[in-house]
C-alpha cells in the first residue's frame, strides 16, 4: 500500500509542476501575443478593418491556451520520465 501512496503522491507532484509551468508559459504567451496584436489592430489598415475586439481576444486566448497545454504536457512527461528512471534503479 505504501508503494501505491508513493506513486499517487508522485503523480500529484508531477501534475502540479506541469500546471505551474503551464500557467507561467500562458502568462508569458499572453503578454508576447497581446502587444503585437493590439498594436497591429491600431496601426495596420487591414487589421483595423477586420479585427474587432472579439477577434483580438480570440487570438490572444488561443495562443495562451496552446502554450499552457504544450508546456504542461511536456513538463509532466519530463518529470514522469525522470521519476521512472529513478525508480528503475532500485532492486525489486
Amino acid at each position: 500500500m505504501a508503494s501505491f501512496d508513493q506513486k499517487l503522491a508522485m503523480a500529484k507532484r508531477c501534475s502540479h509542476e506541469g500546471a505551474v509551468a503551464g500557467a507561467k508559459a500562458a502568462v508569458l504567451a499572453t503578454i508576447a501575443t497581446a502587444i503585437p496584436t493590439m498594436a497591429s489592430a491600431r496601426m495596420l489598415p487591414w487589421a483595423r478593418a477586420h479585427l474587432n475586439h472579439t477577434a483580438q481576444a480570440l487570438i490572444v486566448s488561443t495562443v495562451a491556451g496552446a502554450a499552457y497545454f504544450i508546456v504542461a504536457d511536456k513538463t509532466i512527461l519530463k518529470t514522469a520520465r525522470k521519476n521512472s528512471f529513478n525508480n528503475n534503479t532500485t532492486p525489486a
